[in-house]
C-alpha cells in the first residue's frame, strides 16, 4: 500500500461539519498539516448538499442541549457569512401553526424554550399570522420566528471548500477511509500517518468510531426524506410554514419551505431506510448494512422501543404523494396535488440510536480521547450550527491533547 504525506490533523467526511472543522483546525494551528478526505468525487454530496436549506432559529431545543447552544449563534453567523460573500439568503421567517386546541400547549412550551435560549419568537393571533401569510391555517394562535431563513446549501458548501483550500487545507476527494493501523489511517489511496483524527463521516460515523474504540452503545439508523416541489408559477408563499412538532421525536413534521429563489417545497417524510445510502430503490445496496439495519429496525418496531413503531407507521404513508399533499393542505390554503407533482432528490438523515436503551438520540453526540474525536449525531440543525460547532470541536481537541 502506498504511503501518503503525513497529516497532523485528518478530518474524515467532507460534509459541512467536516469542512468547517478542517478550516478551524488550520486557522488555529497555522503550521499544522490538515487533510480533509471524502469518499465521493465532490464534497457535500450527501446530507449537506441534500437538505432544505433552512437556517433554524433555535427555539425547538431544551436549554441544556448542544442544539440550543449552537443554533442561535450559528444562524446569525451563517446569515452574516452569506451577506459578506454575496451568497443568496431569503429572510422569510417561519410560522408554526396549530391544527387544533390540543396543540396550543406545545406552542407555550416552544415560547418557554425560545426565552431560555435567547431566541426571538413571536406569539400571534390567527389574524396576525394571516397578515404575515394570508394562506396560513391555524387554530387561535401561531408563532412566528423572524430569524429563520433559507439559503442554497450548494452555494455555501462551494464557498466553504474554497475557504478551506485557500487556508491551506489539503482536500482529497475520491478517498475513502478503510481502517486504521496503529497511528496510521488506511484509505483507498494509501496509508497516511496521522497525529489526530476527527471523524465527521455522517452515515458511517459510528463504523469509523468503532475502529477507535468508541460508539459502543450507538448505531446509525438511516431515515430517508423526500420533498415535493411546486411547479413554477403555481404556488407561492411569503414565509415557511411548519406544524407544531412532536417534541418526543427529533423530527419536525411535514412543512412548507420557501427556497432562496422563492419556489415552494413540501415535506419531508422521514421513512426508515434499509441501508445507509438507499437514495433509490436498490442504489448502493450492501448486504451487510441491510442485515444490520433491518435487524435493528425490526427489533425496535416489534417492541415499539423509543416509539419507533408509531414513527414508522406515521411516516411510511407519506411516500404516497396524495398523503403528503393532504398534510400540507392542513398548514395552508391552496395546497393541491396538481401543484405538487415533482419529487426532489432524496436525503438521508444519519440518525443515531442508543442500542442499550433503544431510543433515538435527539442531540449531537461526541466521543473523544487524546488521539481522536468522533461526531456521532450531526443531524438537523447541524447545517445551521456548523460554524460555532466546529469551534467547539477544536476546543475539545485542545482540551484533550
Amino acid at each position: 500500500m502506498a504511503t501518503l504525506a503525513a497529516s497532523d490533523f485528518l478530518v474524515i467526511g467532507g460534509g459541512i461539519i467536516g469542512l468547517r472543522v478542517a478550516l478551524e483546525a488550520k486557522r488555529r494551528y497555522r503550521d499544522a498539516r490538515v487533510t480533509l478526505i471524502d469518499k465521493e468525487k465532490r464534497f457535500g454530496l450527501h446530507a449537506s448538499g441534500r437538505n432544505s436549506g433552512v437556517l433554524h432559529a433555535g427555539f425547538y431545543y431544551t436549554a441544556d442541549s448542544f442544539k440550543a447552544r449552537f443554533t442561535r449563534e450559528g444562524n446569525a453567523r451563517l446569515s452574516r457569512y452569506c451577506h459578506e460573500r454575496g451568497l443568496r439568503i431569503n429572510h422569510c421567517g417561519k410560522l408554526i401553526v396549530a391544527q387544533d386546541a390540543s396543540e396550543l400547549a406545545v406552542l407555550d412550551e416552544l415560547l418557554r424554550r425560545a426565552q431560555r435560549n435567547g431566541v426571538e419568537l413571536q406569539d400571534l393571533s390567527a389574524a396576525e399570522a394571516q397578515a404575515i401569510e394570508p394562506r396560513a391555517k391555524t387554530c387561535d394562535r401561531a408563532l412566528f420566528s423572524p430569524s429563520t431563513a433559507t439559503v442554497d446549501p450548494a452555494e455555501i458548501m462551494a464557498s466553504f471548500v474554497k475557504d478551506a483550500e485557500d487556508a491551506g487545507v489539503r482536500t482529497l476527494t475520491g478517498t475513502a477511509y478503510v481502517g486504521r493501523s496503529g497511528s496510521d489511517v488506511l484509505t483507498t489511496r494509501g496509508r497516511m500517518p496521522v497525529g489526530y483524527v476527527i471523524n465527521a463521516a455522517g452515515l458511517y460515523a459510528d463504523q469509523v468510531a468503532r475502529d477507535f474504540g468508541f460508539a459502543k452503545r450507538y448505531r446509525i439508523l438511516p431515515f430517508k426524506g423526500l420533498y415535493l416541489h411546486a411547479a413554477r408559477g403555481t404556488y407561492s408563499l411569503r414565509t415557511n410554514i411548519y406544524p407544531v412538532p412532536d417534541l418526543r421525536t427529533p423530527f419536525l413534521g411535514v412543512h412548507l419551505t420557501v427556497a432562496v429563489d422563492g419556489h415552494v417545497t413540501l415535506g419531508p417524510n422521514a421513512v426508515p431506510a434499509f441501508w445507509r445510502e438507499q437514495y433509490r430503490l436498490v442504489e448502493n445496496f450492501k448486504l451487510s448494512e441491510f442485515l444490520e439495519v433491518i435487524g435493528l429496525e425490526g427489533y425496535m418496531f416489534l417492541r415499539n422501543r423509543g416509539g419507533f413503531c408509531a414513527i414508522a407507521l406515521r411516516e411510511i404513508p407519506k411516500y404516497y404523494r396524495p398523503r403528503l399533499v393532504s398534510l400540507g393542505a392542513r398548514l395552508a390554503e391552496g395546497v393541491r396535488p396538481e401543484f405538487f407533482r415533482s419529487w426532489g432528490r432524496a436525503g438521508i438523515r444519519a440518525q443515531l440510536v442508543d442500542i442499550e436503551e433503544h431510543r433515538l438520540e435527539n442531540d449531537f453526540r461526541l466521543e473523544a480521547d487524546e488521539h481522536s474525536l468522533h461526531v456521532l449525531n450531526a443531524v438537523s440543525p447541524a447545517f445551521t450550527c456548523a460554524i460555532p460547532f466546529a469551534e467547539f470541536v477544536l476546543d475539545e481537541v485542545a482540551r484533550l491533547t
